[in-house]
């Protein structure tokens, strides 16, 4: 489990020829997932690592979709441009929080879709985060956002600069375009778990081929009692 840090000095990282290299390539597959996307209507962020731009052999390419949308429509994008036999579930953290759909692709690549109306917290986790748009990727712009260590990563010319989010929320939030709440918000979570390990999710459902997310998630709601009418 990554841990939050504290006392951190701000930083600079200096990219090297490899890491301009590997992030090209990142950004390159997540402009290819974003696209096809797009020619189905559906608008996508990439988030975390490959939108920041501190990645590393490990890193995923997450695309969210911030608004919810048929996810048969995602599905079919999907599969028209080669994705098949997709591995896809519901989760949810905890019965109150927002209930998501992840498709799983190969190449540790993944979607979200929100299966309700997000909250203004829950739309600014990804923002928190990084996220950008499939305009910012053509651009070549990375943008800031905090990783898991609670570590705020700006782009800079040569790579990244480093601080701590610790103590500086006000100036985090300022920097990120997004409420303190969300950083606080953040800061507690990431820190309750480093004192009490991880809790692991309240669900996680993967479906059946035949099964669709808006189906399953009736079902679920139907036939659960401790999810609360956010789910309904």
């Amino acid at each position: 489990m990554v841990k939050p840090e504290r006392n951190v000095s701000e930083k600079e990282i200096k990219y090297g020829e490899k890491d301009w290299e590997r992030l090209k390539k990142f950004r390159k597959e997540a402009e290819e997932l974003l696209e096809i996307l797009n020619q189905f209507n559906i608008s996508g962020l990439v988030h975390g690592s490959v939108a920041r731009g501190d990645v590393d052999k490990n890193s995923d390419i997450d695309v969210i979709i911030p608004d919810p949308v048929p996810s048969f429509k995602v599905e079919l994008a999907l599969k028209e441009n080669g994705y098949k036999n997709l591995d896809r579930k519901i989760v949810m953290a905890t019965p109150w929080q927002l209930p998501k759909a992840h498709i799983y692709l190969r190449d540790k690549k993944m979607v979200t879709i929100p299966l309700k109306k997000p909250k203004k917290l829950e739309e600014e986790f990804y923002k928190f985060g990084g996220a950008a748009s499939l305009s910012q990727i053509k651009e070549g712009k990375r943008t800031p956002g905090v990783d898991k260590r609670l570590i705020l990563i700006e782009p800079i010319e040569k790579g990244h600069r480093e601080r701590q989010v610790i103590g500086k929320e006000n100036e985090v939030a300022k920097i990120l375009g997004v409420s303190i709440e969300i950083v606080e918000e953040r800061v507690h979570v990431l820190t309750k778990r480093e004192e009490i390990g991880r809790t692991g999710i309240f669900l996680e459902k993967e479906l059946t081929p035949k099964e669709s997310f808006e189906e399953a998630w009736r079902q679920i709601v139907k036939n659960n009692p401790q999810i609360t009418k956010r789910g309904s």
